[in-house]
This record gives C-alpha cells, sequence and structure tokens, in this order.
C-alpha cells in the first residue's frame, strides 16, 4: 500500500467523488468506496460528496469519517428522505439539484468518479463538458473496477474518432482499477499542477 501522509502537509485540498446512491450496488463496489474515502482521510484530502448516507455514496463518507478525514455533504432540501443524509459529517442542505452541483465544483480542488448510474453520468459529462470549454483544469480520476467505465470510455473515443469532439479532452481524465491506486493518483497529479493549471472559470458556468 503507497504512503499518503505526504498530502497532509501544506494547504488540503479537496476532492469531489461522483458515484452511485443505490444499496443494491455490488459489495465490492461498497467496500471500495470505504477504502477510498479512508484514504482520502489518511492523505489529508477533504471529501466533498452528494450528502447522502446511502450507496456508494454513504460508504465513502463513512470511510472518510471514520478514519478522520474531513467531509462536507450537499444536498437537496427534496432528496433528504430518498437519500437519508449521514448526519455525523457537516452536511450543507441547498434547494435544488443545480445549487447542489455547483457548490461541489466551487469547493473542489479535484474529482474522483466511481461506479454509479444516470446520475453520475450526468455530472460526469457536465464536468467533462465545462473542462472541453476551457472552464476548468480540475484533475478527474475515474476507479474503474472490472473495466466498468470502458464502454463510456468508447463512446468518448466514438466521438473524437468522428471529428466531435477534440483529441486533447482524452488527457484530461486518468483511470485507476483498484480502490488504493485512487488516491496516489490523485496526489501525484495534484502536485504535477500549480494552482494555475488548476483554473476554473466559475463566473462562466453560473
Amino acid at each position: 500500500m503507497p504512503d499518503l501522509s505526504s498530502g497532509q502537509t501544506g494547504d488540503a485540498k479537496a476532492v469531489c467523488v461522483y458515484c452511485g446512491s443505490s444499496n443494491a450496488a455490488d459489495p465490492a463496489f461498497l467496500e471500495a468506496a470505504f477504502e477510498i474515502g479512508g484514504d482520502f482521510a489518511k492523505a489529508g484530502l477533504k471529501l466533498v460528496y452528494g450528502g447522502g448516507g446511502v450507496g456508494l455514496m454513504g460508504a465513502t463518507a463513512r470511510g472518510a469519517h471514520e478514519a478522520g478525514g474531513q467531509v462536507l455533504g450537499i444536498i437537496p432540501d427534496f432528496l433528504r428522505g430518498r437519500e437519508q443524509p449521514f448526519d455525523d459529517v457537516e452536511t450543507v442542505v441547498v434547494t435544488s439539484m443545480h445549487e447542489r452541483k455547483m457548490m461541489m465544483f466551487e469547493r473542489s480542488d479535484a474529482f474522483v468518479v466511481l461506479p454509479g448510474g444516470i446520475g453520475t453520468l450526468e455530472e460526469i459529462i457536465e464536468l467533462l463538458s465545462w473542462r472541453r470549454l476551457d472552464l476548468h483544469r480540475k484533475p478527474i480520476v475515474f476507479h474503474n473496477p472490472g473495466g466498468f467505465w470502458d464502454p463510456l470510455f468508447a463512446l468518448l473515443r466514438h466521438t473524437i474518432d468522428q471529428g466531435l469532439t477534440p483529441p486533447a479532452l482524452a488527457d484530461c481524465w486518468r483511470v485507476e482499477e483498484k480502490a488504493g491506486d485512487i488516491t496516489p493518483s490523485l496526489l501525484a497529479w495534484l502536485a504535477e499542477i500549480g494552482q494555475e493549471d488548476a483554473f476554473s472559470n466559475v463566473r462562466l458556468l453560473t
């Protein structure tokens, strides 16, 4: 297991996690999410997530919290009954999905994508679209156990091959199959870039 303690020096970075909120997910996905959350905490990374206590979302938050990490949940009021906020961590209740997504984006220095469904797809496509428009350059790392995200990568490659997406877009994310490799990959990427390189133009997103 790589040493994750190097992330504990300097200003704490915040990592937003996009992932599924279903308890019907593969137990291996849930275990990996818990591990990744714990790794964030050990590396001194703050977790920003969708605020729910169910599915991979809840597992990631519990992993980070139990390892002593900082956690910020952001959840729309109308989803509190469905996604069951994890009350042991700081949670902000907002009025809409748009407000939730903007706050998650603004509060984060990087993004990790775990297995998820249609909601996760919507979030990551929006994030990649903003990157395509050069509205941010924040790192994006996919957890891809068993090739879970391979169909998405194939579709994105198809749009590149058809001349509809710039080839450079394929360089804006990294992929790791093992949960234990997510945080080291993210830390390495954050170390490679400076604050100017990770800019975001929030004014043009609102």
